[in-house]
């Protein structure tokens, strides 16, 4: 809990720091927001990161699990990953896991992953077939709707999604 508490008064310091500043004339970037994304997902967001995607993310962290469901009152896997990829890349993605794998993307290593590429794993039974897609953060770290927790951030070194490991993909 200490390390927890130490990266909060962080992000507020830094928030606090910069809030007021301008970058080669862009517009102001909302610290505060990305403060509050990064305690949210529990990732660490820097300069060089897709702000929008981390942004978009931390708002859908809690939305509950709803079979069929792709709206911040209940949403499933791919309804996740095809809305989250819709506000931040306007880009349409196929509605479910099976068909993002196979139609949406190229495939990509577990080693090879970058910031918004989807990660695919089976159920155990249909070992060569997506049962679930999250998208990649950073750090090993993936947000995906879990169906007994809703939207969560996991690590793909989670024994869970180590054994259920199917690929990575990068959209096309």
């Amino acid at each position: 809990m200490p390390k927890r508490i130490l990266f909060l008064l962080f992000n507020l310091l830094l928030t606090t720091l910069l809030s007021s500043c301008r970058v080669g004339g862009m517009m102001d970037t909302d610290y505060q927001a990305l403060a509050r994304a990064s305690v949210r997902l529990g990732v660490d967001i820097e300069r060089k990161d897709n702000h929008a995607l981390y942004l978009e993310a931390a708002r859908w962290i809690g939305t509950p699990y709803r079979s069929g469901g792709s709206t911040r009152q209940g949403t499933d896997c791919s309804g996740l990953t095809s809305q989250i990829y819709r506000k931040v890349y306007n880009r349409p993605l196929h509605r479910s896991a099976e068909e993002q794998r196979t139609l949406d993307c190229r495939k990509k290593r577990k080693g090879n992953l970058r910031e918004g590429d989807l990660v695919f794993f089976h159920n155990g039974k249909k070992k060569r077939r997506a049962s679930h897609v999250g998208i990649y953060l950073k750090d090993g770290q993936f947000i995906h709707a879990s169906t007994s927790r809703g939207v969560i951030v996991s690590h793909l070194s989670t024994p869970y999604y180590r054994q259920h490991w199917l690929s990575g993909g990068r959209v096309k």
